[in-house]
């Protein structure tokens, strides 16, 4: 039976996992903005099976790829070539599998952070392992705390530039990785100054987005945040 329309649409949300504890957790942030948006996000188990994945794509309406550890090269067929790579087999294996089913059922997606640098190695693309030793720049990627404030900007394009009504977005970053040659799937929407892809879309789906800032971390206090937030969670209806 389908839900009826009027009803929050279900949002699952990719675990985060802590290695030296062997713990799944979740940072608030990311199901508090979900619920902002008015979804009810449910945080997801890492181990499935391809029967469970099946089952859960097909109960929820969209799902949030959230970030997190360094997606592994092997995913993109390379090694580790810095020595900076802090990955996570368990989340590498979970999201290939419900990234997969989800896009085969046309679900609604949006990533954040790790979540646009595995939708881009899932579907072909590469990866900057370490933007510091591999792509130099003014731009420091990985600011310090305070985590909601904005320290740099990306222009915007496409379908993102339409919803937010202009040309340039302050933005925060939490990142050392980012895209090197985008998949020929995605569609960029946002560049940073200094040419590293900020966020990027699937045309031909019902929604496909991810971004490379943490808009879970301002949405509290910048529309713009919340804006996305509100739309993907409009397209899981």
């Amino acid at each position: 039976m389908k839900r009826s329309f009027n009803k929050a649409p279900l949002i699952g949300v990719t675990p985060l996992w802590d290695a030296a504890r062997q713990s799944v957790w979740m940072l608030p942030d990311y199901l508090d903005g979900i619920k902002a948006a008015g979804g009810i996000p449910v945080v997801l188990p890492l181990d499935l099976s391809d029967e469970d994945a099946e089952r859960i794509v097909e109960t929820c309406d969209g799902f949030l790829f959230t970030g997190g550890q360094d997606v592994s090269p092997a995913l993109y067929g390379m090694k580790d070539a810095t020595g900076t790579i802090v990955s996570s087999p368990e989340r590498d294996k979970l999201e290939s599998l419900l990234l997969s089913k989800a896009l085969e059922a046309d679900k609604p997606i949006l990533g954040i952070c790790r979540g646009l640098q595995f939708i881009n190695a899932f579907m072909g693309g590469t990866l900057w392992q370490d933007l510091p030793s591999q792509h130099p720049s003014e731009i420091v990627h990985r600011q310090g705390k305070p985590y909601g404030v904005p320290t740099h900007q990306v222009a915007l394009s496409g379908d993102l530039q339409t919803l937010l009504g202009k040309d340039v977005l302050d933005v925060n970053t939490l990142h050392h990785q980012a895209i090197k040659d985008l998949c020929s799937g995605l569609t960029p929407m946002a560049v940073a100054p200094d040419g590293i892809i900020e966020a990027a879309q699937m045309v031909g789906k019902r929604f496909v987005w991810a971004v490379q800032w943490h808009p879970e971390y301002l949405f509290r206090t910048d529309k713009d945040s919340l804006a996305i937030f509100s739309c993907f969670v409009e397209h899981c209806k």
